[in-house]
């Protein structure tokens, strides 16, 4: 059984569509990267793929579990324990230091965990940077905060909007090597959407989501 299976999914706002018949799989230890126009429905396609956001048509199945009938209560579950989700936004909590927005996932499994924390924090280099607090790094610092965030609990799933976007190209590199590390090492399964062509070359596959599906980038 695949970890993540999407199934013939559409989305609509009113009678607009966004994107229709979209259908993927995701194995363990596989680094995926999806590309597509801007306003096609990428960060919406991540959103649903979360539960964060509803569909119109089609299932997905994380481990399982059908994402599109599950309830609130199981849904948080679900994320808590199996996803890792890197937003175009940070959602950092600006009166937690960055060690403490790291450890937030740990935190909330009741499994609060130091040296995961640190060893993140060096992996996208932050190191030295834990007592801060949000306010004084920079956008790409902070963006660096919401990666490792997102792979600090070992989630079987990683869902990344964009997580270069706002980096300059080492640090960047650094990243890519973070979130291809964590998938490796851990079994872990990625979803990258980008615009880079260096983020691209990093994965095992690149697709193309357009208004009719995804279809395999040449």
């Amino acid at each position: 059984m695949s970890l993540l299976e999407v199934e013939g999914l559409a989305k609509r706002y009113g009678e607009t569509p966004v994107f229709q018949d979209v259908s993927l799989t995701l194995q363990t230890g596989e680094f995926v990267a999806l590309l597509g126009e801007s306003g096609v429905g990428k960060s919406t396609l991540l959103n649903a793929i979360a539960g964060l956001d509803t569909v119109d048509a089609g299932a997905v199945r994380l481990d399982g579990a059908d994402v599109t009938t599950l309830g609130e209560r199981d849904l948080a579950r679900l994320r808590r324990e199996k996803l890792g989700f890197v937003f175009q936004a940070f959602h950092v909590l600006p009166q937690l230091t960055v060690a403490d927005n790291v450890g937030l996932p740990l935190l909330l499994l009741g499994r609060p965990d130091t040296a995961r924390v640190q060893a993140m924090l060096e992996a996208v280099g932050l190191d030295g940077l834990g007592a801060r607090l949000p306010q004084q790094l920079s956008g790409g610092q902070l963006q660096r905060v919401a990666i490792a965030r997102a792979l600090v609990h070992r989630p079987q799933l990683i869902l990344a909007d964009e997580p270069t976007g706002n980096l300059d190209p080492s640090t960047a590199e650094r990243v890519l090597d973070a979130l291809a590390g964590e998938v490796r090492r851990e079994g872990a399964a990625c979803l990258l959407v980008t615009h880079s062509a260096a983020a691209a070359a990093r994965a095992d596959r690149v697709l193309s989501l357009t208004p009719d599906g995804l279809r395999p980038r040449d």
